[in-house]
C-alpha cells in the first residue's frame, strides 16, 4: 500500500538554520543525517512525499546526494529557497508552485478530502469555508496556530524533523475547533 507524506523546510546543508530555528544539532551535518533517518524510518520506497519547499541550501551535487538517499516519490511545491533543488528536478515527480490533492477519504462529504498545498501560509484558501485542510512551511513554527481553522505549518521545526502521514494530518486537524459557517 502506498502511503502519503507531507512535510517542509527542511533546509539541508544550510548551517545557519540550525541556530536561526534552535535546532538541537551540533553541525549540519549531524542534522541533515538525522533528517534523512527520520524520513526513512517513516516513508517507505513507493509512498508519496509532498515536500512544501525549501529543500536544500547547499551546492546542487550536495543536494543531490541527500535527496537520492530518501525514500518515496517526492513532489515539490516551490519555496523561496530552492535554486539547488531545481538543479536537482529529475529526482522530483513534478516541481508547482501550488497544488491543490483531492484524497480519497469515506469519512468526507462525496468521499474525498481536498488538500491546498503552498509553501505559504493563508488566512483563507479555495474551499477553506468547506473544511478544506491547508498545509504550509515556511515560518518554522514562528506563526501561531489558529485552533478554528483547518491548516497548520507542516515543517520539520513543528514535527520533531518528521514528515506526516495523510493520517496524522487528519487527526491534528480533528482537533480543530472549525465548523462550516453555513451551518
Amino acid at each position: 500500500m502506498q502511503n502519503i507524506y507531507f512535510t517542509s523546510d527542511h533546509h539541508f546543508g544550510h548551517k545557519n538554520i540550525i541556530k536561526f530555528s534552535e535546532r538541537p544539532f551540533a553541525n549540519v551535518d549531524e542534522m541533515d543525517q538525522e533528517m534523512i533517518n527520520r524520513w526513512n524510518e517513516k516513508v517507505q520506497e513507493n509512498d508519496k512525499v509532498y515536500h512544501l519547499g525549501d529543500v536544500g541550501l547547499c551546492p546542487p551535487s550536495r543536494l543531490s546526494e541527500i535527496l537520492n538517499q530518501l525514500n518515496g516519490h517526492i513532489y515539490l511545491i516551490k519555496g523561496n529557497h530552492e535554486k539547488s533543488a531545481l538543479a536537482c528536478r529529475d529526482r522530483f515527480e513534478w516541481v508547482k508552485d501550488y497544488y491543490e490533492l483531492r484524497i480519497d477519504d469515506p469519512e468526507f462529504h462525496k468521499g474525498s478530502q481536498l488538500l491546498v498545498l503552498f509553501h505559504y501560509g493563508m488566512r483563507v484558501w479555495n474551499s477553506s469555508h468547506w473544511g478544506t485542510y491547508h498545509l504550509y512551511g515556511h515560518s518554522h513554527g514562528s506563526l501561531p496556530d489558529v485552533p478554528t481553522s483547518h491548516s497548520f505549518d507542516i515543517g520539520v521545526d513543528c514535527h520533531d524533523f518528521y514528515p506526516l502521514s495523510y493520517d496524522e494530518v487528519k487527526a491534528i486537524m480533528k482537533t480543530k475547533n472549525w465548523s462550516p459557517p453555513f451551518s
